[in-house]
């Protein structure tokens, strides 16, 4: 026999001489942790160990680590519960992470329950009669939900959705037909969604989307979560899909419009902002946000004279939005730049001219006030309107600008 070979059979023999202490030890632990179960003492001393033990692997199929360790967790369940019913107080967290745990820890005894005997026969022991315990308390998990988005604490309250939510799929309570019957799955699922959002998790959002749709009385709401999602993703695609179709069912709603035209103005795509302005206008003529959209959308499609119809829409309804005054203004002053550019002017050319500049004026001055730090933008225009104007101490500010 090689060496190799001998320190192999050496190590088994170790292993051998090993197991039975080892074995001895989990006893004990589990015996242990039992008697303070009975007694109500050290019980989080008790949940721990038996949680220690099935991190080993070899302890994965022991039921009886697996049954110990839910009746530490009920145990606490349950003396938290007696405080709160008489009014104690009682640490609330707790109550609720603890009713969360004994479904976590008998729907993974399930899956071990459920493991095929050596007749590949499937005959769960414990099924049905943690199937009805657990169904008692089920509403908690809920109810552990709501109470720690009231806290803030999404990230618990995702774990509470999660897991009402996963009765409806886990084999465990195959008999209790929770996805055909439970009419709050719709709602939980949109919390759900809800929470990944406030935590901007797109995996904690995108597992419950599809189920969370189908509660129409959120919908709203849901498609924004859903589109700022994608951009988190920068999935553009989807991003613009979901904008559409929240604006197409929900038009009025303050956040498709701005963020749908943003959209399409970064990517050119002018004539679609002013498709959608329309739509926003004849449902609300005083919707200032469609009248600064349109106010660019002209802009950039060279449409001057709608462009300043628009701005001064804009303007009536807001008055502080440097854009749609840099819009007007430009309006007037890219009509006036041909006209100047002329090698001979007539004096009709002339007085258009001059008429063009006095109109954009007061428009780029408001603009400069409200941007004073965008001098590459207002400057060389105001310095051209103050020279043919002849407005000779404003010029002179001015030149200092355009040098």
């Amino acid at each position: 026999m090689d060496k190799a070979k001998i320190l192999a059979f050496a190590h088994l023999i170790i292993l051998l001489m090993m197991f039975p202490s080892v074995l001895c030890a989990q006893k004990k632990e589990i015996s242990e942790a039992r008697a303070n179960i009975k007694k109500g003492t050290n019980l989080e001393n008790a949940e721990n160990s038996m949680r220690t033990l099935l991190k080993d692997s070899a302890n994965r199929y022991n039921e009886k680590i697996w049954l110990t360790l839910f009746d530490a967790v009920k145990k606490q369940y349950d003396q938290l519960n007696e405080k709160l019913y008489l009014k104690q107080q009682s640490d609330t967290a707790k109550f609720f992470t603890h009713t969360r745990h004994m479904f976590t820890v008998l729907e993974s005894l399930d899956s071990v329950d459920a493991m095929p005997n050596k007749k590949g026969v499937i005959a769960p022991i414990y099924r049905r009669a943690h199937a009805a315990y657990l169904s008692q308390y089920r509403a908690n998990l809920f109810g552990g939900g709501a109470y720690y988005l009231g806290k803030q604490n999404y990230q618990e309250a995702f774990k509470c959705f999660d897991t009402y939510i996963q009765c409806a799929v886990q084999p465990l309570f195959t008999d209790y037909f929770y996805s055909a019957k439970d009419t709050r799955l719709n709602e939980a699922a949109y919390w759900a969604v809800f929470c990944g959002y406030k935590l901007s998790n797109v995996t904690m959002m995108d597992k419950y989307a599809h189920m969370a749709l189908r509660d129409k009385t959120r919908e709203a709401y849901l498609l924004q979560y859903m589109a700022e999602g994608y951009q988190l993703k920068n999935d553009t695609a989807n991003y613009r899909k979901t904008l559409e179709e929240g604006f197409q069912k929900y038009p009025e709603h303050q956040y498709y419009f701005p963020h749908l035209a943003i959209y399409y103005a970064h990517n050119g795509r002018d004539k679609d902002v002013l498709d959608i302005s329309e739509k926003a206008l004849r449902l609300n003529p005083n919707n200032a946000s469609a009248w600064v959209a349109e106010s660019r959308a002209y802009f950039n499609l060279g449409d001057y004279d709608n462009c300043v119809t628009a701005s001064d829409k804009a303007i009536a309804l807001m008055d502080d939005v440097p854009l749609v005054y840099l819009n007007a203004g430009m309006s007037y002053y890219k009509r006036a730049l041909p006209i100047a550019r002329k090698r001979i002017q007539k004096k009709e050319d002339k007085a258009e001219m001059t008429s063009l500049y006095r109109r954009a004026l007061p428009y780029l001055e408001k603009y400069r006030k409200l941007s004073p730090d965008d001098s590459a933008i207002w400057a060389r225009p105001l310095y051209d309107i103050y020279l043919n104007l002849n407005m000779g101490d404003e010029f002179e500010e001015m030149e200092k600008y355009v040098e």
